[in-house]
């Protein structure tokens, strides 16, 4: 069982939703994003998505569209992702690692170098924005292979045949874009994830986090009452760009400890 699976297994027996918070890689300082995700693990992430640095992120709004570019101007590439994998893997075997990014960093450094040396760092998952179900089934058997989940987006605008194509094809979970628009936006409709959520679960069997718009702990806790997870991602990396290098990490564990804590109430 990879260790995404075994996580989301051991939220459910204990009746808890899981929390996946989203950081950029190098950002805010290039040298403290693993000691940002151990503060995170530490205070109670269930998963986390580490994002792959991009020049063009066409999902991503203001706020991560900066974090990519700090990140790329302090040369943060692929192998520096990787290896801040390796290192935060070294302090922490249990914690699981989904890369989200974009295909073109994949591609450049070759799918089949991507995928090997992914699984080697102990990365868990990967989430590639624009790889639609129809044009990857051989990137995610290369995945499976490794022992690596393929997560999907799906969205207010997602048809049917979208849905069971993602349930088809992805594992681990899946990830729904709450609104129609960039991370960061600031209108999500709770009644309406409340909606769709019940129609993703008719094609997927996966558990199905949402994620776009959740910015406190409150809209967090009204998210987890209709999900099996809660995705947040800019407000995050909003306040992180603030913190000095020696309270990077001690901001994280306190949003996050704060986000917990409201799931768990």
């Amino acid at each position: 069982m990879s260790r995404i699976a075994a996580t989301f297994e051991a939220l459910r027996a204990s009746g808890r939703k899981a929390l996946i918070p989203y950081v950029t890689a190098g950002d805010p300082y290039a040298d403290g994003t693993v000691d940002i995700m151990l503060a995170m693990a530490k205070a109670g992430a269930d998963v986390i998505e580490l994002g792959v640095p991009f020049s063009d992120p066409m999902a991503d709004g203001p706020v991560i569209q900066k974090a990519s570019e700090r990140a790329l101007a302090k040369g943060i590439g692929m192998p520096q992702v990787l290896q801040i994998v390796r290192d935060f893997r070294a302090r922490d075997a249990k914690t699981p690692v989904v890369l989200m990014g974009y295909a073109n960093p994949i591609e450049r450094y070759g799918v089949d170098r991507f995928v090997a040396d992914a699984a080697a760092a102990g990365v868990d998952g990967v989430l590639v924005v624009d790889y639609p179900p129809e044009e990857c089934e051989a990137f995610a058997g290369k995945l499976r292979a490794h022992g690596l989940d393929m997560i999907f987006l799906l969205a207010p605008t997602s048809t049917e045949q979208r849905i069971r194509e993602v349930g088809r094809i992805a594992s681990g979970y899946v990830y729904y874009v709450s609104l129609k628009g960039v991370t960061g936006a600031g209108h999500l409709d709770t009644a309406a994830v409340a909606e769709m959520v019940p129609r993703i679960k008719q094609h997927v069997r996966l558990p199905v986090g949402v994620g776009f718009g959740i910015r406190d702990a409150q809209t967090a806790r009204a998210v987890a009452a209709v999900s099996d997870a809660v995705v947040i991602g800019s407000a995050l990396v909003q306040l992180l760009e603030t913190r000095d290098r020696q309270g990077v990490a001690g901001a994280a564990a306190d949003f996050i400890g704060g986000i917990r804590a409201a799931l768990d109430s």
